[in-house]
């Protein structure tokens, strides 16, 4: 996705905000890295728009607060296919 850099932080801002997205699903819609949707979603925006920063931090620390359950939830799946004597 190459674009005006400022034009992609505010476009993954709206994403992450309007779909409370974490960081690997945003970087995977744009086409970018982690790396970049981190340094675009604390630095780049930070200097561009601190109330749309602080709605994007809200939801960032409520999935980094959720990810353990999300892990645990994704290896449950894998491995319910393969074990059913648990059900």
């Amino acid at each position: 996705m190459k674009c005006n850099i400022e034009e992609r932080v505010y476009e993954l801002a709206a994403y992450i905000i309007d779909t409370r997205a974490t960081v690997r699903a945003a970087a995977k819609k744009f086409g970018i890295s982690k790396s970049t949707v981190h340094k675009d979603l604390s630095e780049r925006l930070k200097g561009c728009s601190r109330t749309l920063y602080e709605s994007v931090k809200e939801v960032l620390e409520e999935n980094k607060a959720q990810r353990h359950l999300r892990g645990g939830l994704a290896t449950k799946m894998k491995y319910k296919g393969s074990d059913k004597s648990e059900d």
